[in-house]
């Protein structure tokens, strides 16, 4: 079985352009680079990771793509381009080649419901299709029902669960828009983020595994994927015990269902070679 991290970052703290880490975020404000991650998947048995945008700027496609290039344990690339602006077809058709270019997202929880509404948005996701690039779905769960009439046969996956608000156990909308999402073959979901939507400090299994109970019951095993987050991950756990909190949850599953989550769903979804 090989497993892989359908999610991570890379980044050089800049105070800048970086202001969303706040004073509570100490821990992440440095640099988080590949040799910073490899000895971390080393470690857990993990082969290969997914390297997500965490800036919006083609600059930061082209830093992850410089780091893919140099670092063959980094699978692929969900990088950033402006899916709005008129010449967007230019843009993806450029990406194009670089096959380690998996697909693109926009970071849509800092956006007003009124930005996934944009026409023009909706015009650059319909784009994605004809270059074969996924979408990686990044919302609080009040913007999912204004994500329900983007959804076609292209492939989304939602990150993070659509961050369910763990914290305070609170399951509904959430829950309903999921299972409308989950309707749809071609969505599916990473089982990432979880523990930052938790109580950073007090947190426990028993917080985050009903949510996982209910993916898992509308997903099922073969759309689901495991990311760490990692290094988002560590304002609230450590990249082996974010490991660990999945393996102890999916043992319960059969060998294959497991391989599924682990790497293959990752593997099939992102198009790995």
């Amino acid at each position: 079985m090989e497993k892989l991290d359908s999610h991570q970052h890379f980044w050089e703290y800049n105070p800048i352009r970086d202001q969303w880490i706040n004073d509570e975020m100490e821990v992440i404000k440095h640099d988080f680079l590949p040799q910073n991650l490899k000895p971390l998947l080393d470690a857990n048995g993990i082969k290969g990771c997914i390297a997500i945008q965490a800036d919006q700027s083609e600059k930061e496609t082209d830093f992850l793509l410089n780091l893919a290039s140099e670092n063959d344990f980094i699978k692929g690339v969900v990088g950033w381009t402006d899916l709005c602006a008129n010449n967007v077809e230019e843009r993806l058709a450029y990406y194009s080649q670089f096959s380690i270019i998996k697909g693109f997202r926009h970071i849509l929880q800092a956006e007003p419901i009124e930005f996934i509404l944009k026409p023009e948005f909706k015009r650059g996701l319909n784009a994605l299709k004809s270059y074969g690039f996924t979408y990686d779905i990044l919302v609080y769960p009040n913007q999912l029902p204004a994500f329900l009439n983007l959804i076609d046969d292209q492939s989304f996956v939602i990150d993070h669960l659509a961050k369910p608000d763990i914290r305070n156990g609170i399951f509904e909308p959430w829950e309903d828009n999921m299972k409308v999402l989950a309707s749809f073959k071609s969505v599916y979901c990473k089982v990432s983020g979880m523990v930052t939507e938790a109580d950073f400090k007090n947190w426990t299994k028993d917080d985050i595994y009903p949510y996982m109970d209910k993916v898992l019951a509308l997903f099922g095993p073969e759309r689901l994927m495991f990311g760490s987050d990692w290094p988002v991950c560590k304002l609230a756990a450590e990249y082996s015990m974010v490991c660990e909190l999945v393996a102890d949850y999916i043992g319960k599953l059969t060998k294959s269902e497991q391989e599924a989550i682990w790497g293959k769903n990752a593997a099939t979804f992102y198009k790995l070679d």
